[in-house]
């Protein structure tokens, strides 16, 4: 992590939660704006077509705490 990075993520945790998660939203916002047009795109098309996926029956759903507690698994 950079110098910079790291200040930033120490004053960061000082921040509300509140804070925190609208700080977390305005940065992911920005990456958005800043992705490669062509990603965007070819995510958009990912998403339309899994939503297609799931409005025919075909898509197998899995709970969100399913996947995340998979997820702590495997970072054990």
């Amino acid at each position: 992590m950079s110098a910079l990075l790291d200040e930033l993520s120490m004053k960061a945790q000082q921040l509300t939660i509140e804070e925190r998660a609208q700080l977390a939203q305005e940065l992911f916002e920005s990456v958005e704006r800043d992705a490669d047009p062509d990603v965007q795109a070819a995510w958009e098309a990912e998403i339309a077509e899994r939503i297609v996926r799931y409005e025919r029956g075909e898509a197998k759903l899995i709970p969100a705490e399913e996947v995340f507690e998979a997820a702590r698994r495997l970072t054990r």
